[in-house]
């Protein structure tokens, strides 16, 4: 009869600790992928160091945006309509900063998804919990209207990174080494 107390406040202490990666990101994340992740910290670093000599206004932008604190993704659902723009870090330009574009995350009952719906270079793939203030992103990039192949078709077309939760209608993705352009693209969004 004492063990039923206790298994009740397991239960409950089970119920409000965050969602902890399951597994499955590991089984579909391609080697090159990972690699990417196992990287992050070296790549941004660099690229952000190159992005210091861009457009001043523009620095001013993204060292505001990056100077925000990362808060928990536990108690918030992404889910509806989203303004959302690219930031290119280091490479081909110091820094660029596109204008705003539609985005769009659903869930559909196994995780949120994301849908980059307008401007020329698009995303679509879904989310997994990393911890609490962090997800992997796994996607798709496609150009236009083209159709998105599926995550894992190859380089040219994978995109890997990590959502961080800045407040309650803003969070962004950062995608270490992507295959095009840049050493860091930043995916911001907005209500």
């Amino acid at each position: 009869m004492m063990l039923r107390p206790l298994f009740a406040a397991i239960g409950l202490l089970c119920c409000t600790l965050p969602a902890l990666a399951d597994g499955e990101v590991q089984k579909l994340i391609t080697p090159a992928d990972k690699t990417r992740l196992d990287q992050y910290g070296e790549t941004r670093k660099a690229a952000l160091a190159e992005a210091k000599a861009g457009n001043p206004a523009e620095v001013k932008q993204l060292d505001a945006l990056l100077a925000k604190p990362l808060v928990s993704f536990s108690d918030k659902d992404l889910t509806g309509n989203w303004q959302c723009r690219t930031i290119k870090a280091g490479g081909m330009s110091a820094l660029v900063i596109y204008g705003w574009f539609k985005c769009k995350v659903t869930d559909d009952g196994s995780g949120w998804r994301l849908e980059k719906v307008s401007g020329s270079q698009r995303t679509k793939g879904r989310f997994f919990d990393d911890g609490e203030k962090r997800a992997i992103y796994l996607g798709s990039f496609t150009v236009n209207e083209d159709p998105a192949k599926p995550y894992g078709s190859g380089p040219q077309t994978d995109q890997v990174g990590y959502a961080l939760r800045t407040g309650a209608s803003e969070w962004r993705i950062e995608f270490p080494a992507p295959y095009y352009e840049s050493k860091l693209d930043i995916l911001e969004f907005k209500r």
